[in-house]
C-alpha cells in the first residue's frame, strides 16, 4: 500500500511539473534568453516534454571558449479565445458576402435605409468604438482643447495591461489627446479625457450613457471612456446613430480620419499613425471612422464613406483576423457597387436580422 501511494504522489508531481512551466510561461511572455558573449557556434537539439505538446530545445554552446547547454523552451501560439459574439453564437450566421463579422450592418446616410444587415441588433462589446462616444462627448461639452491634460497612474490600464507611447507624467493638450485617441486608439489618451471632465471619469460616463439613450441608442452601455471594458456595449443599430451624432461635428471628422499625426508632449514630438489603413488609402473617401479590438469583441469597425456617390454608414463587430474588418469593408464595398444599379429597379438589401 505505501508503494502504491508512493507511485501515485510521483505521477502527481510528473504532472504538476509541465503546469507549472506553463503558467511561467504565460507570466514572462517571452522564452528564456541566453545571455552572448561571444559564442562561435552552437547546436540544437529538440527534447520531448511530458504529455503536453511543449517543445524545449537543448543547445550547446560556446561561451568565452566553454562549451555550456542551456535549455530553451519553445512557446506555441495560444488557442483563439471565443468572444462574446462566438459564445452567444453569432458566428454561425451565414451571408451571401461570406463576411468575417459577426454583426454587420449598412445603411443609406441620407434616408436611414439599411442596405445589408446581419444581427445588427445584438448588443456586444465594442472595445475601442467607445472612443467615438467619448469624442462626442468632450466636443459637446465645449471644454477648452488648449487646456495642458497629464497622464497619470490613474489612466495606466491594470485590467489589460495594454501598451501606452503615453508615460505617466506625459503632457498633451485636450485636443491632441482627443486626437490620438480617435486616431491611433490611444487608451490613456481617452482616459485622461474621462478623468479631466467637470466631475470626473464617473461624471463622464454617465454623460455617455446619457448621450447614448438622447440619441435613441437603447441596447448601448459604457462603463469607461477607452472602450477596454467588455461591458461597453451596443448594437450595430446603435453605432449607425452613434455615427450620424459624431459625423456632425467637423473636428471628430477630421481627427479620426487623418492618417497619421505628430503631436508635442513634454516638449517632445511623437508620431502617430491611424489604426484603420484605409484612410491613407486614395481608392476610400472616409468621411468618419473608428477601430476597435480586445479579445471579448473581435475586431470591429465602424465608419462613414461614400460609394457610388452614396453616403453609407458601415459597421462590423465581432470580426476574426487583424484585416478581416477591412476585407469585410471592401467585400461590401464591391457588392454595393454591383447593387447600385439593381436598386433603382427595385432590388430588395439583404438582411438577416435579429
Amino acid at each position: 500500500m505505501i508503494k502504491l501511494a508512493l507511485g501515485a504522489l510521483i505521477s502527481l508531481l510528473f504532472v504538476s511539473v509541465p503546469a507549472a512551466a506553463a503558467q511561467g510561461r504565460e507570466a514572462a511572455g517571452k522564452t528564456v534568453s541566453v545571455k552572448k558573449h561571444h559564442v562561435k557556434k552552437s547546436q540544437a537539439l529538440r527534447v520531448s516534454a511530458v504529455d503536453t505538446g511543449e517543445r524545449v530545445v537543448k543547445r550547446v554552446v560556446s561561451v568565452r571558449g566553454k562549451r555550456k547547454v542551456v535549455y530553451q523552451r519553445l512557446i506555441t501560439a495560444a488557442p483563439a479565445v471565443p468572444t462574446m459574439g462566438d459564445l452567444a453564437g453569432l458566428n454561425l450566421t451565414r451571408d451571401p458576402l461570406d463576411l468575417k463579422s459577426s454583426v454587420a450592418l449598412v445603411l443609406d446616410q441620407v434616408n436611414s435605409e439599411v442596405l445589408f444587415e446581419k444581427n445588427s441588433n445584438v448588443a456586444l462589446p465594442i472595445a475601442s468604438i467607445t472612443k467615438m462616444m467619448t469624442g462626442l462627448v468632450v466636443v459637446e461639452a465645449q471644454q477648452d482643447m488648449n487646456e495642458v491634460l497629464t497622464v497619470t497612474e490613474e489612466d495606466v490600464d491594470r485590467a489589460k495591461f495594454s501598451s501606452s507611447r503615453l508615460k505617466v507624467g506625459a503632457q498633451l493638450t485636450r485636443a491632441n489627446m482627443l486626437h490620438i485617441a480617435l486616431m491611433s486608439s490611444e487608451n490613456r489618451a481617452a482616459s485622461a479625457l474621462g478623468r479631466n471632465y467637470p466631475g470626473g471619469l464617473a461624471a463622464f460616463v454617465d454623460a455617455m450613457n446619457a448621450k447614448a439613450r438622447g440619441l435613441g441608442m437603447r441596447d448601448t452601455h459604457y462603463v469607461d471612456s477607452s472602450g477596454l471594458s467588455k461591458m461597453n456595449v451596443a448594437s450595430a443599430r446603435d453605432l449607425a446613430r452613434l455615427a450620424q451624432a459624431a459625423y456632425q461635428q467637423p473636428l471628430l471628422r477630421q481627427f479620426s480620419t487623418d492618417p497619421k499625426a505628430q503631436v508635442e508632449s513634454n516638449g517632445r514630438m511623437l508620431q502617430f499613425g491611424n489604426t484603420n489603413h484605409l484612410v491613407a488609402n486614395p481608392g476610400w473617401e472616409i468621411g468618419l471612422q473608428k477601430t476597435g479590438f480586445i479579445n471579448e469583441a473581435g475586431r470591429c469597425l465602424m465608419m462613414q464613406t461614400i460609394i457610388e456617390g452614396r453616403s453609407v454608414i458601415m459597421v462590423f463587430l465581432d470580426s476574426k483576423g487583424k484585416q478581416s474588418r477591412t476585407a469585410d469593408a471592401g467585400r461590401m464595398r464591391k457588392w454595393l457597387e454591383a447593387l447600385r444599379p439593381a436598386s433603382l429597379t427595385g432590388a430588395t438589401p439583404y438582411s438577416n436580422g435579429m
